[in-house]
């Protein structure tokens, strides 16, 4: 489904960020939205209300189906975000950890 680009499979150093308050190391190649689908796949990303899963669509900003809150703010685009050490993660929905 999705493919990293060719910058992103270059060595890099990781960053150390707190998901879901697990702390977990993750290339620093990648947006916050490529993070989480990178420790959770997409089935991980966030929950619709009814339960069903959800995860990015587009990558660019477009779709809003990235929306994730980052170092307490709500409903940003993770998509559009590149992670960073120390950064604090917390997936959005009805059970963000199902």
């Amino acid at each position: 489904m999705f493919r990293r680009s060719e910058r992103a499979r270059q060595p890099g150093r990781c960053v150390a960020i707190r998901l879901d308050g697990e702390v977990v190391n993750v290339p620093d190649t990648l947006s916050v939205a490529a993070a989480v689908l990178h420790v959770h796949g997409w089935r991980g990303y966030r929950r619709h209300l009814d339960g069903t899963p959800r995860a990015p669509l587009c990558l660019m900003g477009v779709c809003q189906e990235c929306l994730i809150t980052i170092d307490g703010l709500p409903n940003r685009q993770g998509c559009l975000e590149p992670v960073r050490e120390g950064m604090v993660i917390e997936r959005q929905g009805d059970d963000p950890h199902g």
